[in-house]
């Protein structure tokens, strides 16, 4: 039974809901999970709507960093268990190979960093961002993964990323 999971979350641009995987993952899932986030075209720099609004959650925000997910197929990156792409975009790409055949699935977020209006719209965006993702990093808690076979936990996976 295995009693640590690395978890890598991709975007394109790894300055928003890939950061903010990262955040929910290393704070409600610690000390099973550690997550990392990367994006296949960095923006190197995380959003600050992001970070308010992790703050505003209790999410501790420090060390978070927008970065290649190239960083991911160096020598001596972590051996990743799971890679989740949450953008469309980062679904559609060829990633880099990672060392330990990590099981994949796409948890496809609405950007809110795509979102243009009034203060009140874009800080909706984000606040509708962060919920899907903690109510998908929630159901992925809660899976029992010593248990279960890798084929169900598959498809389990999958299906967390339509919710």
């Amino acid at each position: 039974m295995k009693d640590h999971y690395n978890v890598l979350f991709l975007c394109t641009g790894n300055s928003a809901r890939s950061i903010m995987a990262e955040a929910i993952l290393n704070f409600k899932g610690k000390p099973r999970f550690t997550a990392y986030s990367a994006g296949s075209h960095p923006s190197g720099a995380v959003r600050p709507e992001a970070l308010k609004r992790l703050a505003a959650a209790g999410i501790p925000t420090q060390d978070l960093r927008s970065k290649s997910w190239e960083e991911f197929a160096e020598p001596g990156a972590p051996t990743l268990d799971f890679v989740f792409t949450v953008c469309d975009n980062a679904a559609k790409e060829a990633c880099p190979i990672s060392p330990g055949q990590p099981m994949t699935a796409h948890w496809g977020v609405p950007d809110p960093a795509a979102v243009e209006g009034s203060a009140q719209e874009v800080e909706r965006a984000y606040r509708d961002a962060l919920s899907i993702l903690e109510r998908r990093i929630g159901l992925f808690l809660s899976l029992p993964l010593a248990s279960i076979d890798r084929l169900a936990l598959k498809k389990e996976v999958e299906k967390i990323g339509q919710q």
